[in-house]
C-alpha cells in the first residue's frame, strides 16, 4: 500500500472564527459530524497517529475549528461537532455560528467528510450539512463510524439504506462504512482522501471493499 500523505498532519492552531484561521489558500478537507460520532478516532486513525485530535470521554467538547497542516498548500480541518443536546444553548449558538461562517465563507475548502454513527445515520443536522455541501458543489464523503458494532449484514442493510437516502441529492455523494477499532474502510477513505487533495502516488491505494471485520 502506498504511504499515506496524512501521517504528515500537525496541529496549527484553534480557531473559534474564520478571522482567526490561516489564509484562504490551497486545499482544505474539513470532517463534520455530531459530537458522538467517532470524529476525533476517525483523524488519529487516518493520520496513523494516536492524539492528533483530542478524543473526549464527554461528546461535545471540541467547541473551536481545529487546524491541521499536511504541507504548505493542503489542510485538514475538524470542525465542532454538532447536535449533541446536553451543550448548553448558549455554547451551541456560538459553536453553530462558526461551523456556519466557515462553510459559506472559507473559498479553500474543497471537500466534506462527514461523520455518522452506522447504528444511528442521517439525523436532521446530517441532512442539512449533506444538502449544503452538495448545494455548494462540493464533494461529499459520508463515514459510517463505529462499523464494528454490527455485523456484515446490519453493516450492508445500513450502507443501502443511506445510500437510497441521499440519491435525492446526488448520486455522487461516497459512502463507507468505517471503523476506527478494527481500521474498516480505512484504506478506501485514504485513497479519495489523496484524490481531494490532488496528491499523485506512484503506487495508488488499492480499494478496500468494507474492510476487515
Amino acid at each position: 500500500m502506498s504511504r499515506n500523505v496524512l501521517r504528515q498532519a500537525k496541529f496549527l492552531l484553534s480557531a473559534p472564527t474564520i478571522e482567526h484561521m490561516p489564509k484562504d489558500e490551497g486545499i482544505e478537507i474539513a470532517f463534520a459530524g455530531r459530537s458522538n460520532a467517532g470524529k476525533s478516532s476517525a483523524l488519529n486513525t487516518l493520520t496513523e497517529q494516536k492524539s492528533l485530535a483530542r478524543i473526549s470521554k464527554t461528546p461535545g467538547r471540541t467547541q473551536l475549528i481545529n487546524v491541521f497542516t499536511i504541507d504548505d498548500d493542503r489542510r485538514l480541518i475538524d470542525l465542532p461537532g454538532y447536535g449533541f443536546a446536553q451543550v448548553p444553548l448558549e455554547v451551541k449558538a456560538k459553536w453553530q455560528a462558526a461551523l456556519s461562517e466557515y462553510l459559506q465563507e472559507r473559498t479553500s475548502l474543497s471537500g466534506v467528510v462527514i461523520l455518522m454513527d452506522i447504528r444511528h445515520p442521517m439525523k436532521d443536522v446530517d441532512q442539512k450539512m449533506i444538502e449544503w455541501a452538495v448545494y455548494n458543489h462540493l464533494p461529499v464523503l459520508l463515514l459510517l463510524t463505529k462499523a464494528d458494532k454490527l455485523s456484515r449484514g446490519e453493516m450492508n442493510k445500513q450502507v443501502f439504506s443511506v445510500q437510497k437516502q441521499v440519491k435525492q441529492w446526488s448520486s455522487e455523494i461516497r459512502i463507507i462504512p468505517f471503523s476506527s477499532l478494527k481500521k474498516t474502510g480505512c484504506t478506501e477513505t485514504l485513497a479519495i482522501l489523496h484524490d481531494w487533495y490532488n496528491i499523485n502516488l506512484d503506487d495508488s491505494l488499492t480499494k478496500d471493499e468494507y474492510g476487515s471485520s
